[in-house]
């Protein structure tokens, strides 16, 4: 992806005000989602990664707000059927590791010497279940993810998910352009530590 087009940015700016937790910013957000004209696959993508990123009060308080909208649910691939457990395996190792590319298999190691159930949790709910549905492209996805975690000042994570933007197919001025409209929501000093960090990743 080279340019930030206007539906991405509304994601995005969503994304990052549900990380918030403000309510009337969310609203402000799903009210700019509706009129930039962003599929609702798109949105309700959004709101099942956002339990992974932001957790569980935060993404229902969002949907609750969305289906006031009129919205219906979108559809999408079955996430209820555990039956395909290894399927979901699958897909969330291929795509955990074409996120992290070079740090997959450290990444690994570190999670599952916090917890075996974390690093299984991991790949198969988060990366395989939620993560790898098709409703929403990756590089989507991980733009996304870097506003929620930018503005939760998750700094270790932000370090991944920075670099697995740029993994998915974000170009650097793409990155640049997300970080630049969620630095209204950051205080000076994690704007100038997120820049810092953004440097070193990009370097």
């Amino acid at each position: 992806m080279n340019r930030l087009d206007e539906r991405t940015k509304a994601l995005v700016s969503l994304a990052a005000r549900i990380a918030e937790g403000s309510e009337p910013s969310i609203e402000r957000a799903v009210d700019a989602i509706i009129s930039a004209g962003v599929e609702s696959a798109w949105v309700d993508e959004l709101l099942l990664q956002s339990v992974l990123i932001t957790g569980w009060p935060r993404a229902l308080t969002a949907a609750r707000l969305w289906r006031q909208r009129g919205a219906p649910v979108a559809g999408g691939e079955d996430a209820t059927d555990y039956a395909r457990y290894e399927l979901w395996k699958a897909r969330g190792e291929a795509i955990c590791r074409e996120v992290y590319g070079a740090t997959y298999q450290a990444l690994r190691r570190n999670i599952r010497a916090l917890h075996p159930a974390l690093e299984a949790a991991m790949l198969v709910e988060g990366y395989g279940r939620i993560l790898g549905r098709p409703g929403l492209d990756l590089c989507r996805r991980e733009l996304c993810t870097v506003g929620q975690i930018a503005v939760q000042g998750a700094r270790h994570q932000l370090r991944s998910h920075l670099q697995g933007a740029l993994n998915a197919g974000a170009s650097p001025e793409v990155v640049e352009e997300v970080l630049e409209l969620i630095g209204p929501l950051l205080a000076p000093e994690a704007r100038e530590d997120i820049r810092l960090l953004w440097e070193r990743v990009r370097a």
